[in-house]
């Protein structure tokens, strides 16, 4: 095989407006994701058994089916379900949003768990509204016990969104399939694509194994 890689600089800008729309999906719907997730999270730990068999059927459901087929079917489905059109970029925050609602609201619901019960009584003994107890006492000790976990579903979620390129989405998936196609070079632009992705995620998770250290010595003291 007669590799190429010199053609490789002729398409780095197409590359990086690719990676660039890969990095922001993976923002908008990481921060979406957890606001998501954390209500989730409270919400299965509700005392009304509706709200905590909703909340639990949500999430089962999508962890338990491809996220390839939840991207199909919101990209392909919900228009004709609200009879209204919906912007390829929107759907795809909207797929990826709920998905990721669903992992982060486990995280949060294991780091609820460990939070003591004497913080809640001591909640309740000072009168604390609701909201007040879930955003200024809950959410703070949850968020410092579920930071590394978290990111570690940040980073899954930059994988993920690969996936988005099925629908037509110009990610770095996208661009990278459509560039080695015109160029009959998939090894070599391909090989790129993989360490663009790789480049990227392994720094982080080397990042996310110094917090988690971190934290757990934090929790510790």
């Amino acid at each position: 095989m007669d590799l190429d890689f010199s053609i490789l600089p002729r398409f780095q800008n197409a590359l990086l407006i690719g990676l660039w729309v890969t990095i922001k999906l993976t923002l908008v719907c990481g921060v979406l994701g957890l606001a998501l997730g954390f209500l989730l999270a409270l919400a299965r730990s509700a005392r009304s058994a509706l709200i905590r068999g909703a909340a639990g059927l949500y999430v089962d459901f999508f962890r338990g089916t491809p996220v390839l087929i939840q991207i199909f079917w919101v990209f392909f489905c919900l228009p004709l379900v609200l009879q209204t059109e919906i912007p390829n970029f929107l759907s795809a925050v909207i797929a990826l949003t709920l998905y990721m609602g669903a992992i982060t609201s486990e995280t949060f619901r294991a780091a609820l768990r460990s939070i003591g019960p004497e913080q809640m009584d001591a909640c309740v003994a000072l009168g604390l509204p609701a909201t007040v107890k879930a955003w200024h006492v809950v959410l703070p000790q949850a968020l410092l016990r579920a930071i590394p976990v978290l990111l570690s579903n940040g980073i899954g979620l930059f994988k993920e969104s690969a996936l988005i390129s099925t629908v037509g989405i110009a990610d770095l998936m996208f661009v990278g399939n459509n560039i080695s196609n015109n160029t009959a070079r998939p090894v070599e632009v391909l090989t790129a694509v993989a360490l663009i992705y790789f480049v990227i995620a392994f720094p982080l998770t080397r990042v996310v194994g110094a917090l988690e250290t971190r934290v757990l010595k934090k929790l510790e003291i």
